[in-house]
């Protein structure tokens, strides 16, 4: 695993089972990291990730999260030991297909994230809407829909996180982004909160455990 993938694979479940007080915390967390780090196709993982959250279901509200991180890893690590055109094969194209409905849109943030370390640039909200979505582009307007609410609140990355939190809870409850909103806007806010922070954001968010393990995956997975 990429340590920033792991860092953040471990940040997510530990704060979450923190804020829950879920003592299994650390045995899923190490049943987890075995998945990520198995010989196995990806396919074979996925089933693994799913039956590591079904037999610890009190973490079920992070699964589709950690099949972003299970993927990114697969592109960052596994794809490395597969030939060079494996993801324009017919057969990953079958795996996509397959695998279409998993995930959230925190994919496309840690996609994002990765080339900003890559381009040694600072990531921003609008540079991710206009210059990695193309939400302003006529052809990538299924994005725009997607991302709407966060279009329409760019500015709340000048607000603090009270003024973020309850924006969120106008979000359309059947958006795709409607869970998404308080962390990815929050992150964009503050990229490197402290612990001081992370406490005020918590405090006023109306899904703490989940928000909070959110925020700590993303930082945690760009800071690392």
């Amino acid at each position: 695993m990429e340590a920033n993938i792991k860092a953040a694979v471990e940040a997510g479940i530990l704060n979450y089972g923190k804020v829950d007080g879920i003592e299994t915390a650390p045995e899923f967390l190490t049943k987890v990291i075995q998945v990520f780090n198995t010989e196995a196709t990806y396919l074979e993982k996925l089933e693994l990730l799913d039956q590591s959250f079904d037999d610890y279901p009190l973490f079920d509200e992070l699964r589709e999260v950690y099949v972003d991180l299970l993927l990114m890893n697969f592109f960052s690590n596994d794809v490395l030991k597969l030939e060079d055109d494996y993801l324009d094969s017919e057969e990953w194209e079958a795996i996509e297909d397959e695998t279409i409905d998993r995930g959230t849109e925190l994919l496309n943030i840690f996609l994002y994230l990765g080339e900003c370390k890559d381009d040694e640039i600072e990531p921003e909200l609008d540079d991710f809407l206009k210059e990695f979505l193309l939400v302003d582009e006529d052809e990538f307007q299924d994005e725009h829909e997607i991302y709407e609410d966060i279009i329409a609140n760019q500015i709340l990355v000048d607000s603090p996180y009270a003024e973020i939190a309850k924006v969120a809870k106008g979000v359309n409850p059947r958006s795709e982004v409607y869970e998404l909103f308080y962390p990815i806007m929050s992150f964009f806010s503050e990229l490197k909160p402290s612990d001081q922070q992370f406490e005020e954001y918590v405090a006023v968010s109306n899904n703490k455990a989940f928000d909070l393990a959110l925020y700590k995956v993303l930082s945690t997975y760009y800071n690392n």
